[in-house]
């Protein structure tokens, strides 16, 4: 029997004052006389433990933003979009002028039932990952089948870039072969400038590197050659090599599955997939990229990588990351000497990353992408100054 129950029991069928009830059961007097005034009220009820939830709650979401959120899952669903709590916050803050915790807004979709529960997945902190820390630093590439109305398959070659996940060139072939590969990526040369390197599976129409030697190199090996990229290939049953192309492909399936009209053409297929590129590339917020930006901003904010074919062997090259001090000061170490930079204290304690080739060096905001100082490092002087007297600094 529990303490409430033998409490009012006493008092009640007892007949014992509530202070000697209250010293037998170690408990308060006025705690005793609420019990004995709720039984009394309520009868039996007043045995059943009560709800702590508050009366009302003041920071909870209004009935129009939990309807929005809702509204935001259906519609971005029905498109064929991620509609995850990060995409969501991402469309209320930018769209509806709305800030919603990540937290809030999953646990309102679970409450409306359209969360489905999945079973632990491998924890993204065992995954080795890397990014390519410029704008065509690498591209990789790679091709996925589509099927038209009547049953035809289709291929779909298309060509990422690593930093940015920016789309350089999505195209629809009826079968992908080394001439197409080739023209595709002549044509996102000409469109995007030529990347430092390539990254691509081990397939006939990329490499023929697994081919025994017989052959020789194919078209897109002799153009890589001919312009000084670098072509990397995956190891043989290592599709997670090429990943973010893996990944692209998945959301612009799932994207042209949620379509009403499947193309009945292959020209028809390339038309709907322009579309999703612009859609990919300009307006869709990228929940690998920093702040969600989209692949066109992260892709045009930072100076872009080159092949370097016929350069002098002797050049140093360097990207590292570091951080302004509180003086608006960072250091470079040359020739076993350490240098600093002056910046400046309005840009203390941000993150910037260096690009360095022997004495030219660029400063670039690691958020923004913005241009912080260019200059060339005098090796005779410890201190490089933002200006000189007669000038601005180069």
């Amino acid at each position: 029997m529990s303490k409430v129950r033998l409490v009012v029991t006493a008092v009640v069928f007892e007949g014992r004052s509530q202070g000697e009830v209250a010293r037998e059961y170690g408990v308060s007097k006025g705690w005793v006389s609420k019990l004995v005034a709720r039984y009394r009220a309520e009868g039996e009820a007043a045995f059943e433990p009560r709800s702590r939830r508050p009366k009302t709650s003041p920071g909870a979401l209004s009935a129009a933003s939990v309807e929005l959120i809702v509204r935001l899952r259906k519609e971005l669903t029905d498109q064929g979009l991620d509609a995850g709590p990060d995409t969501i916050a991402w469309h209320l803050a930018h769209h509806h002028d709305t800030l919603v915790s990540l937290s809030t807004i999953s646990r309102y979709l679970t409450r409306h039932g359209l969360v489905t529960p999945a079973p632990k997945k491998r924890p993204r902190s065992s995954y080795i990952r890397f990014e390519a820390d410029l704008p065509n630093q690498t591209w990789q590439s790679d091709f996925t089948h589509v099927r038209l109305a009547d049953g035809t398959d289709c291929e779909v070659l298309t060509w990422l870039d690593d930093h940015s996940r920016y789309a350089l060139s999505v195209t629809a072939h009826p079968r992908v072969t080394g001439p197409s590969v080739l023209a595709a990526f002549r044509y996102a040369a000409a469109q995007h400038g030529i990347p430092a390197s390539t990254l691509t599976d081990n397939g006939m129409v990329f490499t023929t590197r697994l081919a025994g030697g017989r052959g020789g190199r194919n078209a897109l090996e002799t153009e890589l050659a001919r312009l000084g990229v670098t072509q990397k290939n995956s190891r043989p049953n290592h599709p997670t090599t090429c990943g973010k192309v893996e990944r692209f492909q998945q959301t612009m399936k799932k994207w042209l599955a949620a379509r009403p009209d499947r193309p009945a053409t292959t020209s028809d297929l390339q038309a709907q997939l322009d579309t999703f590129v612009d859609l990919y590339n300009h307006h869709r917020p990228h929940r690998s990229l920093p702040h969600r930006a989209t692949p066109a901003t992260t892709y045009t904010t930072r100076p872009k990588a080159m092949p370097a074919p016929s350069r002098d062997p002797a050049t140093h090259d360097r990207i590292r990351h570091d951080r302004i001090d509180d003086s608006g000061v960072i250091t470079l170490r040359h020739a076993g000497r350490l240098h600093h930079i002056g910046i400046g204290r309005t840009h203390a304690r941000t993150h910037v990353i260096m690009l360095i080739q022997d004495l030219h060096i660029r400063v670039i905001h690691a958020a923004t992408g913005e241009l912080l100082r260019d200059l060339t490092l005098d090796p005779t002087r410890d201190y490089q100054p933002q200006r000189r007297r007669n000038g601005p600094n180069p």
